[in-house]
């Protein structure tokens, strides 16, 4: 089934904008990068051409061998299936992390504008080397991300009224229609368990059921595992591994923030350091920093050793819980630990809505969820709730409280409807899906 994307529209606005670039497509594996710059070129080319440098190991080798951008045309015409036809062709080259010399010549063509090039890739994160050839002017970058909760309602026929509605509510601040709170919610719930993987979320539309959808999420986990294998160093291997494999029970802990000693024979960060940042660097995974201090910037007070670790989709998370607990997600049951399966599904939203995300931890103040800042500046702290006492949050009136406070808006997420009390504005959990960087 095709999925409605947000990026499809950025897509669009690169064909339309006639600036000679490419357009580079990034994001972790199996999130619908490819299946999507498919749809895009058969939409809007007649001619187009697509050589996929993972499985294509002749053009690979071709290509690695290109000693100038002319040469490189020319491979690339020879790998072709079609005639390439100036002014019309759009060529996509995928998986370009495997031949990371192609960005070296390819500027030359692209400053021709005799095609359009789109490139794809996952891992650039962890082999640099070839994006770092090409100067960003001759790039347009569209970072591609699991689908987040408003792709997810559109995938599950949710009406495009009930969402201007909600969004209405948000920008009002009033309660949002019981009607419409109710749907959003139990579709959140869906959520949680489904999350935004391309091959999770057909197989939950196809049948209904949750059986399929923990077969795929399995597959895409097995995947990542593969990647680590194949890409990442020989000697921090294991580790890495060991880490992605840690990441659920870290979060179902009292403490979120994931504990070094946890890792088998560490006990330090430093001994770690390249592990978390491959993790990180690949797009499997999320880290939210301590930042002591809610006070823009928030980069001034990060605390690099100290963060908690989230999985880039929230059904690979909860794809690893036994059914009951599934059950009890569903149905919206918190007689179980879920705040970081919350805390998972807000940590993704965020990050792909453009924002950078921190907690805040100190004696003094207590812990802080989610703080982040918006384009402008301005400091938002998120309290995540999954239980009814989400009135209760003593860490926020405290820093609210501060005479240094540096927070501009405090925002409690639960399963409640909109409210404000005081400098507290309660939000329905799902409204997360509704903030962005630069609004």
């Amino acid at each position: 089934m095709a999925l409605k994307r947000k990026a499809y529209e950025r897509f669009e606005s690169w064909r339309r904008d006639k600036s000679k670039q490419a357009l580079l497509v990034t994001g972790a594996r199996q999130i619908g990068k490819t299946y999507l710059v498919r749809e895009f070129m058969r939409s809007h080319y007649r001619s187009r051409v697509e050589i996929n440098l993972a499985d294509d190991s002749a053009a690979r080798s071709s290509f690695a061998a290109a000693t100038d951008a002319d040469d490189l045309m020319l491979r690339i015409s020879v790998a072709a299936s079609i005639p390439l036809v100036p002014h019309e062709t759009a060529i996509f080259l995928d998986e370009i992390q495997e031949c990371p010399n192609v960005m070296e010549h390819i500027k030359l063509l692209i400053d021709k504008g005799e095609y359009d090039f789109i490139l794809s890739g996952s891992l650039l994160g962890v082999k640099l080397e070839g994006v770092d050839a090409l100067p960003g002017g001759y790039l347009t970058q569209v970072e591609m991300f699991p689908l987040d909760f408003e792709e997810f309602c559109w995938a599950n026929g949710l009406p495009e009224e009930a969402w201007r509605m909600a969004r209405k509510a948000f920008a009002d601040r009033t309660p949002v229609a019981d009607f419409i709170h109710e749907r959003l919610l139990k579709l959140f719930h869906r959520y949680l368990l489904v999350g935004g993987m391309p091959d999770a979320v057909n197989a939950f539309l196809k049948n209904g059921t949750i059986d399929q959808v923990r077969v795929s999420q399995s597959e895409i986990i097995r995947v990542y595992k593969r990647d680590i294998a194949k890409y990442a160093p020989k000697e921090n291997r294991l580790v890495i591994q060991n880490i992605y494999d840690l990441v659920p029970s870290e979060l179902t802990g009292t403490s979120k923030r994931f504990k070094f000693s946890s890792i088998e024979n560490v006990k330090r960060f430093d001994q770690v350091t390249d592990e978390f940042l491959w993790l990180i660097n690949a797009d499997v995974a999320i880290a939210t920093y301590n930042a002591t201090e809610p006070r823009h910037p928030l980069l001034i007070s990060k605390n690099d050793s100290r963060f908690k670790l989230f999985y880039s989709d929230v059904g690979l998370l909860t794809g690893t819980f036994i059914k009951r607990a599934s059950i009890d997600l569903l149905d919206g049951k918190t007689n179980m630990n879920v705040g970081g399966v919350y805390e998972n599904a807000v940590a993704q939203e965020l990050n792909s809505h453009g924002f950078t995300t921190y907690y805040c931890a100190s004696k003094r103040m207590g812990e802080l969820d989610f703080v982040t800042e918006t384009a402008d500046g301005r400091v938002l702290v998120f309290e995540i709730k999954s239980g009814s006492s989400y009135r209760t949050h003593a860490s926020l009136d405290h820093a609210l409280d501060s005479p240094n406070c540096g927070i501009d808006e405090a925002y409690v997420l639960a399963e409640t409807n909109v409210e404000i009390v005081g400098r507290v504005t309660y939000l329905p959990i799902y409204m997360v899906a509704m903030f962005d960087v630069d609004d």
